[in-house]
């Protein structure tokens, strides 16, 4: 028999219930009750879910960060969602409704490390990609840490969780590209102001190149930075090997590591953001020039 300790650990199957599906700006906010996740649930963790239902051609999960989780309640314990129709698949998951069932696998992945001392802290999300940082900003607080949001997008409809930035933050910055609301601009140009003024931890999650602008400035200002990548996960448990990116451990070596088991949050100095996409010379198992 499973200890309680040990049950409470690693990944869960479920096939899930649709509770809610709302629109929200240009994004969809899918509310699944999906009990046992929800506790197992730390901040920056993802769940994969299979789409098309149960004729679907797609043989591979979905990949999605965690926005938030309900323990079980009257209905069961909840986890919600954040996504973008774009494909096939999330169109498909835009039209479900409530009570529609669907399989989901979580939570998986690494999720952010939490300081050991009450320290000011920067959570910078890049659209959607904010989704993440409401759950992270809640333990930090729990923390004694102060918390404070920068959120950006292209536009105002891409923008996700600004008003509950006010709740869950000291400050809250927005950015618009288009300056449609807050500051024109992008998410990296009041990074620093911030960074002056005492914030000594970073934590960002959106678009590989806004993670590293975000990665540059933290580290230009001497701040310890974390972020969560959002490399293109297809299986979601590190078989198919498509997510992989060069990451320097603490040996000082590079690896092609595996965003959904290694991640997918990294320490931001430690990515080698110009090589992903490659195999960097003297990667670790790379073949040597000339042989």
């Amino acid at each position: 028999m499973t200890s309680p300790t040990t049950s409470m650990r690693g990944p869960l199957q479920v096939d899930a219930e649709v509770f809610s599906n709302k629109r929200v700006g240009d994004y969809h906010h899918l509310t699944l009750v999906a009990d046992g996740i929800a506790e197992r649930t730390k901040p920056g963790t993802f769940v994969v879910v299979s789409v098309g239902g149960d004729t679907s051609g797609a043989l591979l999960r979905r990949a999605f960060s965690i926005y938030r989780v309900r323990p079980a309640g009257v209905y069961g314990g909840t986890v919600e969602i954040v996504f973008a129709a774009h494909g096939r698949g999330t169109q498909w998951m835009a039209g479900l409704a409530p009570h529609d069932p669907i399989s989901v696998v979580g939570p998986l992945g690494r999720p952010f490390a939490l300081p050991k001392e009450p320290v000011a802290c920067a959570l910078v999300g890049g659209g959607y990609g904010s989704a993440p940082l409401f759950g992270l900003a809640e333990r930090l607080r729990e923390r004694r840490c102060s918390v404070h949001m920068v959120l950006g997008a292209a536009t105002e409809t891409r923008l996700f969780g600004a008003l509950e930035a006010k709740r869950a933050a000291q400050s809250v910055t927005v950015t618009t590209e288009d300056g449609s609301v807050g500051i024109k601009g992008l998410v990296t140009d009041p990074l620093p102001g911030l960074l002056n003024r005492g914030v000594e931890v970073v934590y960002s999650c959106g678009p590989m190149g806004m993670l590293k602008a975000v990665t540059e400035v933290a580290l230009q200002h001497g701040a310890w930075t974390q972020t969560a990548v959002e490399e293109s996960m297809a299986c979601g448990i590190g078989v198919c090997m498509t997510c992989v990116l060069p990451v320097v451990g603490d040996d000082n070596v590079t690896r092609m590591v595996r965003s959904c088991v290694e991640g997918p949050v990294f320490a931001g100095d430690k990515v080698r953001w110009d090589d992903i996409g490659t195999v960097p010379p003297g990667t670790f198992g790379a073949p040597r020039v000339g042989h």
